[in-house]
């Protein structure tokens, strides 16, 4: 494997990135930079981790922090269960190690959120210890330089990778050696269309000889795709509206929503105002919807979101206790769903 190693050192010393939590081998740093680059892109994530690190510099501010601001300063992201462990694991860290990241992978990977491959990355970028990470981009590489045919998301497969991992690992620069093998796979041996003529293993890659790039990765299972219809009724006044937080057992959890009628079909204005739901969200009173925005689609990892938002403007009291009445001009206050915050800020109210 050295022969591996070095090529691979070569080419991430001229073709690496520059990028802003690679300056620092602070253990909170990395772990930031991380858990926000899970699904998602790398400069969307950047925005991100230097406003997580203005707001929150170091754990004890994160772990002292209420959790509404760290998911208003995650809005956007999505998958608000990692803000949600991330708050949780600097609670931890707090009261067990008295704000001092754990310097091995066991204490590591026992924070509530991480798991094989980010306690790898901290362990490896923060305190130089020999674990390699094994991402989407390192199965990606791997299955393509080798030819490995192995499911990547079968257990054999994950522990055949990992093997091979550790074994392409650099115990000497164990964390460039991991960020090397990752942003092969981030910039130069892409998805789709890979950028074969600048690899530094064009020569010994078993997919490109035999022509068969497009067939790795391999996976055994397909992801079922939920459809849901999800019609919000943006409620307001001239300078109110209306907000309901959303409960633990599903999406968005925490996040703050319009009122809210699921159906399981797509909706028009009538079939939202004669429902159950509408009935009892204005007390059998007569409401009007103001106006119907056409439906959008919000694509989750396992959901397909069609959504509607139906405008009402309020007249009198009469609203369920549970819904909190919020000054238009505040709203920038209260962490959101994604659609919710497009569609704010395209009515421009």
């Amino acid at each position: 494997m050295e022969g591996y190693r070095k090529a691979l050192t070569v080419w991430y010393n001229h073709a690496k990135r520059d990028l802003p939590w690679r300056d620092s081998p602070e253990p909170y740093h990395i772990w930031v930079s991380e858990v926000i680059l899970q699904q998602t892109r790398v400069q969307q994530g950047t925005e991100y981790y230097h406003n997580f690190l203005r707001l929150f510099p170091d754990v004890r501010s994160l772990a002292n922090a209420p959790e509404e601001e760290v998911l208003k300063a995650w809005q956007g992201l999505g998958y608000y269960s990692r803000a949600r462990n991330m708050h949780h694991a600097a609670k931890t860290i707090q009261s067990t190690y008295n704000g001092s990241f754990p310097a091995d992978y066991i204490s590591i990977k026992k924070l509530k959120g991480i798991g094989d491959y980010t306690a790898a990355a901290i362990a490896s970028i923060a305190f130089g210890l020999p674990y390699a990470v094994v991402d989407g981009n390192v199965y990606r590489v791997l299955s393509r330089l080798f030819g490995i045919t192995t499911a990547i998301d079968s257990n054999a497969g994950k522990q055949e990778f990992y093997r091979l991992a550790q074994l392409l690992l650099d115990p000497g620069k164990p964390g460039d050696s991991n960020q090397a093998l990752m942003e092969l796979g981030a910039i130069q041996c892409l998805p789709s269309r890979p950028l074969c003529p600048g690899c530094p293993f064009l020569t010994e890659c078993i997919a490109h000889t035999n022509q068969s790039v497009d067939q790795f990765p391999v996976k055994s299972k397909k992801t079922k795709v939920k459809e849901r219809y999800l019609n919000f009724i943006y409620l307001h006044d001239e300078s109110k509206l209306f907000l309901e937080k959303r409960g633990n057992r599903d999406i968005w959890r925490n996040l703050f929503q319009f009122p809210i009628i699921e159906t399981i079909g797509p909706s028009t204005p009538e079939g939202v105002t004669g429902s159950k739901e509408w009935e009892e969200l204005f007390n059998n009173s007569s409401i009007d919807i103001e106006h119907a925005y056409p439906e959008k689609i919000h694509l989750l990892t396992h959901q397909r979101l069609h959504i509607r938002f139906f405008s009402v403007k309020l007249k009198g009291n009469g609203l369920p206790v549970h819904y909190i009445e919020v000054e238009k001009i505040e709203i920038e206050k209260y962490p959101v769903p994604k659609p919710i915050e497009r569609f704010l800020t395209e009515i421009a109210y």
